[in-house]
């Protein structure tokens, strides 16, 4: 009898305890919902964070992501409605102050960039920090000439060269010797074709370089489908074409002496910029792998890029280390 009291006791209680299980459990899942939403949000708000860091680091690589080939020239995709483009750290491709041609329609087509005046064996430079993207022969059109993919989104293009001084997928500093003047492929005159490409689509690089002063236009630069076409006809009037030719040297490089000299002396402050090199965190990456990988600290790591020392790392997140 006191056996048969008992088990049916613990029967009693075992059924309360499988009913009471899965009551508890809602209440606890029910009190974790609102810190569930607050740690998602705050996630959210992090990830955005990040996000901001990488453009500001890297816009090249929001834009074209691991999209990068030596074979097409001209690659276009969708332009984005506007974009911030960073125009420090420069250098101008030459210390000529004279354009030849402006951007826009020419001869019932459409010219693609800005002829400046050069002559043969002048050294140009690049124009930012950056990757060689292409070295080719084109002699129908370009000539000989240079593709450069910068990380602030911009890829430039240097034309009728009479030489080559890079190979395609090697780094590049603002300033450092990429080719020399001339006049090869369709051209009618010693010049160098220049052009400036967001994903692929040609700008007037009279929005960013003011060749007359040797300057850029601002640190930075908005660029808006909407408001584009006006900005290049503005950019066209105030930095295009003036006059007809008949340039002295003196008049094409702003002070006497050779060429060379000037555009050595021009390029130096922008050649002793600091680089930045970045580093695409790939699976498994912490802050501290990738700084034994990279032979700096975490510290300086955190530095560069606003992160904290716990900063979680994802795949192909773009990284500045130097």
């Amino acid at each position: 009898m006191a056996l048969k009291k008992t088990l049916k006791t613990l029967t009693i209680s075992l059924l309360f305890a499988l009913v009471a299980e899965p009551v508890a459990g809602q209440d606890l899942l029910a009190r974790q919902a609102p810190v569930d939403r607050r740690a998602k949000k705050l996630d959210s708000i992090e990830v955005r964070s990040v996000i901001a860091r990488e453009n500001i680091a890297s816009p090249a690589a929001q834009l074209y992501g691991d999209e990068w080939n030596n074979r097409y020239t001209h690659h276009q995709t969708e332009l984005p409605d506007s974009f911030i483009i960073n125009l420090r750290h420069f250098c101008m491709p030459t210390p000529s102050r004279v354009v030849t041609s402006n951007f826009g329609n020419r001869w019932g087509r459409q010219h693609k960039g800005l002829d400046i005046k050069v002559y043969i064996g002048d050294t140009i430079r690049a124009a930012f920090n950056g990757k060689i993207r292409i070295v080719r022969y084109e002699p129908r059109g370009y000539g000989n000439y240079v593709v450069i993919r910068h990380p602030n989104g911009l890829e430039t293009i240097y034309g009728h060269l009479s030489k080559q001084l890079v190979r395609e997928n090697q780094v590049v500093r603002a300033g450092e010797p990429i080719g020399l003047g001339g006049n090869t492929g369709r051209s009618t005159g010693s010049h160098l074709h220049f052009e400036t490409r967001l994903c692929g689509v040609a700008l007037n690089p009279g929005l960013f370089f003011d060749f007359r002063n040797q300057d850029v236009v601002a640190d930075q630069v908005l660029f808006s489908k909407a408001t584009y076409e006006r900005e290049s006809r503005n950019a066209t009037r105030e930095r295009g074409k003036v006059g007809n030719g008949g340039y002295t040297r003196d008049q094409i490089y702003g002070v006497p002496g050779r060429s060379k000299d000037n555009m050595a002396a021009y390029a130096m402050s922008a050649a002793n910029q600091p680089e930045r090199v970045y580093y695409k965190a790939v699976k498994g990456d912490t802050l501290e792998s990738i700084a034994k990988k990279c032979g700096v600290t975490i510290n300086e790591i955190c530095r560069l890029n606003g992160y904290r020392k716990n900063q979680r790392v994802r795949p192909g997140q773009i990284i500045r280390y130097v």
